[in-house]
């Protein structure tokens, strides 16, 4: 048997690539919409495609399952578990054949057998595999957003993210208790391959191993260890952080129907073009690092670094319904790369991007470059009296401990309550300086040029021994 983890660091996601050796038939797990990347894999190993599934309806990338069984002329496997409002409506019209708890499917000599999982989703499933060459016994789990390195799938999203029924977090707590007591029956050599990994918004405390197994899981996880169910339950609801806002957006697509539309490169903008676009109150992204913005950047755009977290902010931040104009260091190569980025959260709508190595010359059509005040935690303590300090770090983080005074506002709700926030000098900080200097260039952007950013953040600030006010005691886990 072939396996090959393919993960994609902007969105800390894994899809697998599980082949017969002697059929050189191949099964892709978990496809993302950068299709090229299983069927060059599969290419690597000379093997064809044969069967595309998924585990569950996807919150924060787009799938590529659909498109990639329609490009390679593969069999489509979807979940039919689960309620009505939450399964596959195109299933019928991509004519998936379609699973539910003990279905089951060859890939050459290599069984496939789901097992219905929910909790995390409720038509989540994970898959069973089994290397009939070598014995009839599973040799490993397909978990998806079922069971991770040291963590389980969140519960809440269905209600929090995607509007689901209220009071449906609960429930789904249990039912992926239930879910977690039913698969320790296996025996403890069976390998975990999630589907995430750390730095996903889909649990809460990912580890970065790319895969266990469920011995090592039942002694260190604590959604495996636990037995108790009212234990269990409390554990997976507390310090959950709120997902990104675009994991509605993405639930509702991937549910419906993604589009097979390839990501395209965005035309080169002129100076005036792009001038014109800041001009018009459209939404201009910076792609640069934060330091680099920070120095020198066009007033009127906001800062999202094409980095790690990338993703989660641009999902979070940028609207959907409108053109999207980027400043992007590099030339048509660099460009690709940043809208193939966004392609794979389904953000299509790129205006054009400008190069931004040649922003000086954006002057010369009257668009004005400003810097962003840059403060160490010493530099705050002395000017924090009579000022006003934003923390824009998640509600666990701020409960854990926090400046005096300061009002919360998390990064991901800024946009939206900008008018909670009182005139006057401003100091933003985040727990090291990243998601700060994404909140001031938004702040800037809305026209409140009183702001500074703490580059070093709260671990600054608590390391220098600056008084810490605390909330409440940090939640478990």
């Amino acid at each position: 048997m072939i396996l090959e983890r393919i993960f994609d660091e902007r969105l800390a996601q894994a899809g697998f690539l599980v082949a017969s050796e002697k059929a050189r038939v191949a099964l892709v797990v978990d496809p993302n919409r950068n299709i090229d990347r299983y069927i060059e894999a599969a290419s690597r190993h000379n093997v064809t495609i044969t069967h595309v599934t998924e585990t569950h309806i996807h919150a924060d990338f787009v799938s590529g399952a659909r498109e990639l069984a329609k490009r390679t002329g593969a069999t489509l496997h979807l979940s039919d578990a689960g309620p009505a409002p939450w399964k596959y409506a195109f299933a019928e019209s991509a004519h998936a054949d379609l699973l539910k708890d003990g279905s089951s499917f060859m890939v050459g000599d290599v069984r496939i057998d789901a097992l219905h999982t929910p909790g995390h989703t409720p038509e989540h499933i994970t898959f069973l595999v089994t290397d009939e060459s070598a014995g009839n016994s599973p040799i490993g789990a397909l978990t998806g957003d079922f069971i991770f390195v040291s963590d389980v799938g969140r519960p809440d999203l269905l209600e929090k993210a995607a509007g689901g029924e209220h009071g449906a977090t609960e429930a789904a707590a249990r039912q992926l208790f239930q879910s977690l007591q039913r698969f320790t029956k296996y025996p403890d050599h069976l390998q975990i391959w999630p589907g995430h990994g750390a730095g996903s918004a889909c649990g809460k405390s990912l580890g970065s191993m790319p895969q266990s197994t469920l011995g090592y899981e039942k002694l260190f996880n604590p959604g495996l260890y636990e037995k108790n169910e009212e234990a269990f339950v409390k554990w997976v609801l507390s310090g959950q952080p709120e997902p990104p806002a675009y994991f509605g957006i993405m639930k509702r697509v991937n549910r419906d129907g993604p589009s097979a539309e390839s990501a395209l490169i965005p035309r080169e903008l002129s100076p005036r073009e792009i001038a014109q676009a800041i001009a018009a109150g459209e939404v201009v992204v910076d792609t640069r690092g934060a330091a680099e913005f920070a120095s020198r950047h066009a007033a009127g755009t906001i800062n999202i670094p094409f980095a790690k977290s990338f993703l989660t902010w641009a999902g979070s931040l940028l609207p959907y319904n409108r053109d999207l104009f980027l400043l992007v260091n590099g030339d048509e190569e660099n460009f690709r790369e940043v809208a193939a980025a966004l392609h794979l959260i389904g953000l299509e709508r790129i205006g054009g991007a400008f190069p931004s190595q040649n922003l000086d010359s954006l002057e010369a059509e009257n668009v004005r470059l400003q810097s962003t005040l840059q403060v160490t935690a010493v530099d705050l303590a002395s000017h924090t009296n009579g000022s006003r300090v934003l923390d824009v770090r998640r509600q666990t983080e701020y409960d854990a401990g926090h400046i005096p005074g300061a009002l919360h506002i998390p990064l991901g709700e800024l946009p939206d309550r900008i008018s909670e926030i009182p005139a006057g000098r401003l100091y933003v900080h985040c727990q090291g300086g990243s998601r700060s200097a994404i909140a001031a260039s938004i702040l800037r952007q809305h026209g409140r040029d009183d702001v500074a950013n703490l580059t070093g953040g709260f671990s600054e600030w608590e390391r220098t021994g600056h008084p810490v006010e605390r909330e409440a005691e940090p939640r478990p886990g």
